[in-house]
């Protein structure tokens, strides 16, 4: 008995008892509980859009730690939202292991919902992030369609390879580096105002490429007001280095005088297409005896003359007119000297009563044309996509129907298959900036986050 052994003898075996009980109780004791954080949860964009139906989706990578905890050993799901009819919880999918996550929803209706993200660490300790989500209603071709979101006003598109494009956007003077096999944000953006000391929008509306040059045009005609602005009579170039997702752009040489060259070049020739009327203050670009510009690509094995594609005036301007492309001669000079504009002999396309809103050809002289109307507002009129050879009397081939029902212009052309192969495609991307996207009657160039911008980049099969 404990009592009976000597004083220094129980206070031995009461330690030794007490040991045997803190070991039996050792499996069962939080031992380290205090030593857990809380969690941390970061966003790498609080806004997300996304469409109904849509294939390649962006997603949000999300970051998560926990001190004295091993990342892998935290869980990430949603756990709210505030408009389940537009994306519950259920519609949340996060993959990924350790501390970085990607988050991706699929929509179920337009519209806006607050996604509640959280995180659960060891402890039972959490933390939460709001991602606030818009989604767009389903399109036709939604399988081939992928959303270049920053920005919802596409205007121009230059090819780079491996799926990636410089797109320009005619809302604002900045370009952007995109994957178009994906839905998401630019890789890589470039601001050119200072460079070329503009101050205004150029509104961007076409573009061509020769090796490493890119040349860009600005629309050349008055604002939607009927007013001048001389930004938009801006002709520029940059210089394309890398490829894919690592092209770099360097801003070139510019020119500012090209619409007063077309100008007069017309008055000298009798004043055919109505060019200085067209540019008078007061009148608006975009009307059928207007004066805007929105395609530029170069002339069959020509390195040296371009293709000025125009949007109005339609030739003559009454239904049933033709577009116009006038060649200029020394378009290298132009924008490399400033050399002033020398003009060839005017082409007239019939393209069923449209006019030009790109054009643009690959290394084997074929070219497309995307077929709009001069009007401003034109969503839901006709679009065609139009073969052509480049040649001044060929008659251009309709090639597709581009359909008109969804949001947004067909304005660009990302690059030319061959059109001699039997189920070639093209990518064609749309100005999506006068739309109410999600439902809320705000055009798409006025919300509030760049994130929730988007243009449609889709494609079509038009080989024969």
């Amino acid at each position: 008995m404990l009592h009976q052994l000597p004083f220094q003898n129980r206070r031995v075996a009461l330690a030794a008892a007490g040991a045997l009980a803190l070991a039996a109780l050792g499996g069962n004791m939080p031992a380290h509980a205090a030593s857990y954080g809380t969690p941390t949860i970061t966003l790498a964009a609080s806004y997300l859009s996304g469409a109904v139906g849509a294939t390649g989706d962006p997603v949000v990578t999300v970051t998560v730690a926990q001190s004295g905890a091993d990342a892998t050993a935290l869980t990430v799901a949603a756990s709210a939202s505030s408009r389940s009819s537009v994306a519950g919880t259920s519609d949340v999918t996060v993959t990924g292991t350790g501390a970085t996550r990607q988050v991706s929803v699929a929509a179920r209706a337009r519209g806006y919902t607050d996604l509640t993200v959280k995180v659960t660490g060891l402890g039972g300790k959490t933390a939460t992030k709001v991602l606030h989500y818009a989604a767009s209603a389903a399109v036709q071709n939604s399988a081939d369609t992928r959303y270049p979101t920053g920005s919802s006003d596409a205007s121009a598109a230059v090819d780079v390879g491996g799926g990636y494009a410089v797109v320009a956007d005619d809302e604002s003077n900045t370009l952007r580096l995109y994957d178009l096999a994906v839905s998401g944000a630019p890789v890589r953006t470039w601001d050119v105002a200072s460079k070329l000391g503009v101050s205004k929008e150029i509104d961007i509306e076409g573009a061509a490429r020769v090796g490493d040059t890119v040349y860009w045009t600005g629309s050349l005609g008055n604002n939607k007001d009927g007013e001048y602005k001389a930004d938009r009579n801006t002709v520029f170039t940059t210089t394309v280095t890398g490829s894919g997702a690592s092209t770099q752009l360097t801003v070139g040489r510019s020119y500012k005088k090209l619409r007063e060259d077309l100008v007069a070049w017309d008055e000298a020739n009798g004043d055919r297409f109505g060019f200085a009327a067209g540019t008078e203050d007061g009148e608006a670009p975009k009307q059928i005896d207007g004066f805007n510009v929105e395609g530029l690509e170069f002339a069959p094995g020509s390195t040296t003359t371009a293709y000025i594609g125009f949007r109005a005036p339609l030739v003559p301007p009454k239904s049933g007119g033709k577009a116009l492309i006038v060649p200029v001669t020394n378009f290298d000079k132009v924008t490399g000297s400033g050399a002033k504009a020398v003009f060839g002999t005017p082409i007239e396309l019939d393209l069923g009563g449209l006019t030009i809103r790109d054009i643009r050809k690959n290394a084997a002289d074929q070219y497309l044309i995307v077929a709009g109307s001069w009007e401003a507002d034109d969503n839901s009129d006709p679009y065609t996509l139009y073969g052509w050879d480049g040649v001044a009397g060929h008659a251009p081939v309709r090639r597709a129907t581009l359909p008109t029902t969804d949001p947004g212009g067909w304005e660009a052309v990302v690059s030319v298959p061959d059109l001699s192969v039997a189920g070639a495609r093209a990518q064609v991307i749309t100005d999506a900036g006068a739309a109410d996207l999600y439902g809320d009657d705000t055009e798409a160039k006025d919300l509030d986050h760049a994130e929730w911008k988007k243009s449609r980049a889709t494609w079509f099969t038009i080989g024969n």
